[in-house]
Order: C-alpha cells, then sequence, then structure tokens
C-alpha cells in the first residue's frame, strides 16, 4: 500500500496489567509492539507509533514515535489525528493511515488489503475492522483527509471512535478466526491482563508449531 501509513496505537494505560508500558511487554522472542510494528510493516509504506512520554523506549525500534497533538489522554481517537497530522506533514501522497492496537498479537496479515476492498475508490472512506460480531475500533483505515473534522470534533469533546467514524459512514471489515492446534482464537484478542498475555503467548506457541 503505496499511499497508506501505518500507525500503531501505544499510549493506553496498562492499569489492568499492573501499570507500566505494556506495549514493551514480552511477546514471543520480543515485545508486544515489535510484533505489531512487524505485521503492520508488511501491509503499508512504512509505521510510526503514536504514543506520548518518552520518546526514547522505542528507540530500539528504529521508527517516528508521534505524541498526541489534542487532546492528549483522549483515547484512540487523539491518536488517529495524530497519525493523520504526522502522514500530511512528512509524507506526500498519503491518502489514508491504517491502526493497529500494540496488545493485539494476531491481528490479520490482510488487515489492509480487506480495508481497501471494501471502500473501493472511495477516497474519504473509512473501515473498522470486526471479528464475532464485535467491531475492533483500533484497527481502521482513516482518510487523511478527515483530518481538520476529527480535529473540530475532539475539540468539541468527541471521545468515541465509533461515533465518529458512523458519521463518516464507516463499513465494518470482518475477519474470520485464527486456528492453530486445534484451537481457534478471535484475530483480535487483545492482551489487557496478565493471564491473558501469557494465553497469548502460548497461542503463539502452538501457531508456530503448526507452522
Amino acid at each position: 500500500m503505496s499511499k497508506t501509513v501505518g500507525v500503531v496505537l501505544a499510549g493506553g494505560q496498562s492499569r489492568r496489567m499492573g501499570g507500566g508500558d505494556k506495549a514493551l511487554l514480552a511477546f514471543g522472542h520480543g515485545a508486544l509492539i515489535g510484533n505489531a510494528i512487524q505485521k503492520l510493516k508488511s501491509q503499508v509504506s512504512e509505521v510510526v507509533i503514536n504514543a506520548n512520554g518518552d520518546a526514547a523506549r522505542f528507540a530500539q525500534f528504529g521508527m517516528p514515535v508521534v505524541a498526541d497533538t489534542i487532546g492528549v489522554g483522549a483515547g484512540p481517537l487523539a491518536g488517529i489525528l495524530a497519525g493523520m497530522r504526522w502522514a500530511a506533514a512528512n509524507r506526500d501522497g498519503i491518502a489514508f493511515i491504517a491502526t493497529s492496537a500494540c496488545d493485539t498479537p494476531f491481528f490479520p496479515g490482510d488487515l489492509v488489503e480487506g480495508f481497501i476492498a471494501q471502500i473501493g475508490e472511495n477516497d474519504r472512506g473509512v473501515a473498522i475492522a470486526a471479528s464475532r460480531g464485535c467491531t475492533h475500533q483500533a484497527f481502521g483505515l482513516w482518510p487523511v483527509a478527515l483530518a481538520d473534522d476529527l480535529e473540530d470534533a475532539l475539540a468539541s469533546g468527541a471521545r468515541k471512535v465509533l461515533d465518529w467514524a458512523r458519521r463518516h459512514g464507516a463499513v465494518e471489515v470482518c475477519f474470520d478466526d485464527i486456528e492453530a492446534g486445534g484451537q481457534a482464537i478471535d484475530p483480535f484478542f487483545n492482551a489487557n491482563t496478565p493471564e491473558e498475555l501469557a494465553a497469548a503467548n502460548a497461542f503463539l506457541a502452538r501457531l508456530e508449531g503448526s507452522s
């Protein structure tokens, strides 16, 4: 996707994980965010990290770190806006950003392809991932052309991703379960607790063992 920049959203508070930086917790042979970067990198022209605070903690990944510019601490919408603004300011011809969470290690390898297939030639189309009857607001395709509208919405107090996305006719793109070793898992299973992170690592071992 030559006209899409990937943005890994890593600004969560990690309260249920006991605090600290969830993005840097161990997953497989690396960190959760390293896994997200690698999965998204193969689907877009380049990847940036959206996070607040000291950017140096992500230096090992060699990616630009983009902080929220408005509505700091306002959740994914602020991160989406930060990604849009970075893409518009730093890369010519970028029509979309594609976002992913940092703590959802099994998201689809054809995520962005699925989004693009659904919106077709609509250069202001919005797409959001879905699975098992649920939407996953951190995973979406967002037109950079909507940055001003999003900034106005945030300034007016908007915080719900789905409300803003649906105002722009967002389409939901459904993805199937992943299976390994006789076990099926939601591709958007996310690790919010130590127990869920342990389960994710266990499923990864099954996945690697069956490949």
